[in-house]
């Protein structure tokens, strides 16, 4: 049975392929934007096994991402913690600072929406992809 686009991305919609980030996912993601102005909210969806790279949200003040898990069953993992599994409802804070990924599981599609928290001189540093061998012992 194949999945609707709703089941997939939630009530937020599919979107476009992320192409412009593609180089930094392992995997292929879409992205729809929900609200450009004032604070940023992007529908973030990952096919099955698709993930990013670890990164950092750079800011001189405030800033860093709220990751709000609207479909499918996903992970976020930050440096030196174990991974959090996501599903829908969930809901994650990521301070500035800190060097995280996160993505789908391999056996589900998985949708967020990425928050942009205001900050100061903020900016995203893209780090090294996921090692795959610690990726494939989730469950």
């Amino acid at each position: 049975m194949s999945m609707t686009e709703l089941e997939k991305a939630g009530i937020f919609g599919l979107g476009q392929p992320n192409d412009g980030f593609a180089q930094f996912f392992i995997g292929q993601s879409y992205l729809n934007p929900v609200v450009t102005q004032g604070i940023g909210i992007f529908n973030v969806t990952f096919e099955p096994g698709c993930r990013n790279n670890w990164h950092i949200h750079h800011a001189k003040s405030g800033g860093g991402q709220i990751l709000l898990c609207t479909s499918g069953r996903g992970w976020y993992q930050a440096e030196g913690e174990e991974p959090v599994s996501l599903t829908p409802g969930k809901a994650v804070y990521i301070p500035p600072e800190v060097t995280h990924w996160h993505g789908a599981a391999r056996d589900s599609w998985f949708a967020h929406l990425a928050i942009e928290v205001p900050g100061k001189e903020g900016s995203n540093e893209w780090l090294e992809p996921v090692d795959e061998s610690q990726y494939n012992i989730l469950p």
